[in-house]
């Protein structure tokens, strides 16, 4: 807790004093154009990794980036819905990361057979599972979580799909999706290019997951 509080002066020193206008127009509003749905894992830092301002960013974490589909109440329906209605966001990124211990529970659930909460939390995951089951078979180890990482990324932007919300606005072609993948090891960020099928350097990938405008279509029907 020491360490906490020494963070919060140097903080208030360091940070905030220099910034005092930047945190003054934040006082009135707040203008996010993402919104980054991540892990809990202590090891990621949104805001360090895309060197974000405050502001800039609105973040959901939780254990696994894990996005229940439309139906199960949740926080993370709720912070959906607020980004998308409220704030107008138009990018909505789900970021995974290597060495994952929720991926790693998928995987093996004996890892939390003395933690029910988190056992029924991974749920969400079970499309994520019957996917290594069925894709990766020969699969095992370091390798196998690695499969998991990113084949649960794209699990979690099909349930973000089924939120009504999310639905409106991409049927408008106003908001996009983004699945990424976070190197701990490497400091690097790869991200889903639909076109190729499969994970590149994000300088490398194409525009998102996007799901291309219907309205118009549907008003020549």
């Amino acid at each position: 807790m020491r360490n906490l509080v020494e963070g919060i002066h140097r903080f208030q020193a360091g940070v905030f004093g220099p910034q005092r206008e930047l945190f003054r127009r934040l006082v009135d509003k707040q203008a996010p154009d993402s919104l980054f749905i991540t892990c809990s894992d202590s090891r990621i830092v949104p805001n360090l990794i895309t060197q974000t301002q405050p502001g800039e960013l609105f973040i959901l974490r939780n254990a696994g980036n894990i996005i229940p589909p439309w139906g199960v109440p949740s926080g993370e329906s709720a912070a959906i819905e607020y980004g998308v209605e409220a704030l107008g966001i138009s990018d909505i990124i789900i970021c995974g990361h290597t060495h994952c211990g929720a991926m790693k529970a998928v995987i093996d659930p004996s890892e939390v057979k003395d933690m029910p909460g988190v056992a029924a939390w991974l749920g969400h995951c079970d499309g994520t599972r019957r996917i290594l089951r069925a894709a990766y078979p020969d699969v095992t180890g370091d390798e196998l979580v690695e499969m998991a990482v990113g084949e649960n990324v794209l699990v979690q932007i099909e349930h973000l799909r089924t939120h009504p919300s999310v639905m409106a606005a991409l049927a408008c072609g106003r908001l996009t999706l983004h699945a990424w993948i976070y190197d701990i090891a490497e400091g690097s960020v790869h991200a889903f290019d639909p076109d190729r099928g499969q994970y590149v350097p994000i300088e490398e990938a194409g525009h998102g997951v996007k799901q291309e405008p219907v309205l118009g279509r549907r008003r020549q029907i």
